[in-house]
């Protein structure tokens, strides 16, 4: 897994218990499938219901490579005391069946049998915009496309190094508004040269100085 997962717990403590069952459920998904970029689990208990108990509620998020999410989210509504394991087991199941079907897919075979040199590449891009202090950046790639790059995106809490004109690495995801970049690389600070591409790559677009752009909310800082 490209990114350390991530497990939270939403209105009740953690426990090393819960937490070690999560993860031994991670690791049977990362023997399904060997690239998994992240994996996003969060346990929660919604407030008091007189009607429904206190039911726990257990959301498994999965980014593949090509832009590739899966969701899968259990709730137990008709058991007033189902115990938070069972939920958690139910929502790693659901996504195990989900993981299995896209490895079934006639595409990901033909994608696993292809010879290396037909394989696609992660996107290049430099990074084109910072804010350092909000924590958020752009990346612009050779076909003029730029992508938000959130400080959790860069691997290896790198954001802080990074510099205009940085060249990166980074997997491509469509947000709600507009192209995100995923698990960023750093592959090489301004004047170090680490691939062939065009020198127009390391050219910072005119204009790019400006301020943030206006779809760029509070809730992506």
């Amino acid at each position: 897994m490209q990114v350390p997962p991530q497990i939270s717990f939403h209105g009740l403590q953690p426990s090393p218990y819960n937490e070690r069952y999560i993860r031994e459920r991670i690791a049977r998904l990362q023997r399904l499938h060997d690239n998994i970029i992240s994996c996003r689990v969060v346990v929660e208990r919604p407030h008091q219901n007189k009607l429904r108990g206190n039911p726990f509620r257990c959301r498994v998020e999965l980014s593949l490579p090509r832009k590739k999410e899966l969701v899968a989210s259990k709730e137990e509504k008709l058991e007033r005391h189902a115990r938070l394991r069972t939920v958690v087991g139910h929502a790693f199941d659901a996504m195990e069946r989900q993981l299995r079907s896209v490895i079934n897919a006639p595409a990901h075979r033909s994608q696993q049998m292809a010879p290396h040199h037909e394989l696609s590449h992660p996107p290049h891009g430099i990074v084109v915009r910072l804010f350092h202090t909000d924590g958020y950046g752009f990346i612009k790639t050779l076909d003029g496309t730029e992508y938000y790059m959130h400080r959790n995106s860069v691997l290896r809490d790198k954001f802080d190094e990074l510099r205009i004109g940085a060249e990166v690495r980074f997997e491509a995801v469509e947000g709600e508004e507009g192209p995100r970049a995923s698990t960023v690389q750093l592959v090489a600070q301004p004047g170090a040269r680490a691939t062939d591409d065009p020198v127009e790559l390391a050219q910072p677009p005119h204009g790019w100085e400006i301020s943030r752009p206006e779809w760029v909310s509070e809730q992506h800082l």
